[in-house]
């Protein structure tokens, strides 16, 4: 029996959210770990853009987008009702994280790059747009509800790094229903999983598989 390949980087908040996809949907699937200064030929062949994750299905079809993943993934299989809420609003809510999060998030880790005001202005900007999920978390335990679903996963991986650039200031600048979600999105069981340390894939390793039907 086949299984689809997942090239993939375990720091990756777009890889790390793809494999949850795909742990939720009891999809097992041959992980390939990877080294983003090192990307095998194989990889490169599949998506020439060169970035994570990649996902080859059986069929020789290639989904390199995280979320096009997910939705293929709980679209086969979704056992947990990730989509059963709100689907369009769900979606929606994933691109504003890409749109207005995402970018300062990048410029506010690489705090080298930056002086301290330009540091500054760029964390403001990211607790801004995290005080409007705090809006939602006030009134619920999830984005959407009362439930988890697409968008907690897709989002959460954003907000873990932007947690952990800087602990101190997202205890001190965030509100704790914010601070509650990611705690008990930490304690999914599909993290376990997920950020499970592999050895990088090399041409000719012994297949690692990755998914519940697999361990």
């Amino acid at each position: 029996m086949g299984y689809p390949v997942l090239y993939s980087f375990r720091r990756c908040p777009f890889a790390m959210r793809a494999r949850m996809g795909l742990w939720s949907a009891r999809i097992d699937v041959e992980l390939r770990e990877i080294v983003l200064r090192n990307k095998p030929s194989e990889m490169l062949k599949a998506s020439p853009k060169g970035t994570v994750p990649v996902l080859i299905l059986e069929d020789g079809r290639v989904i390199d987008e995280s979320i096009d993943i997910m939705l293929w993934a709980l679209e086969q299989s979704d056992p947990d009702g990730w989509l059963e809420i709100e689907r369009e609003a769900q979606l929606a809510l994933v691109e504003d994280c890409q749109v207005r999060f995402k970018p300062h998030l990048d410029r506010y880790k690489y705090t080298s790059r930056y002086d301290g005001a330009e540091k500054e202005e760029e964390a403001a900007k990211c607790i801004d747009w995290l005080s409007e999920l705090t809006a939602r978390l006030a009134r619920q335990d999830w984005l959407l509800g009362e439930r988890l679903q697409l968008a907690d996963i897709a989002v959460f991986p954003f907000v873990r790094q932007f947690a952990h650039t800087d602990m101190e200031v997202f205890a001190s600048r965030t509100s704790k229903p914010l601070q509650d979600w990611l705690e008990r999105c930490k304690a999914l069981p599909e993290l376990r999983s997920v950020f499970k340390k592999y050895k990088p894939w090399a041409d000719g390793d012994e297949a690692i598989y990755l998914g519940p039907g697999s361990t």
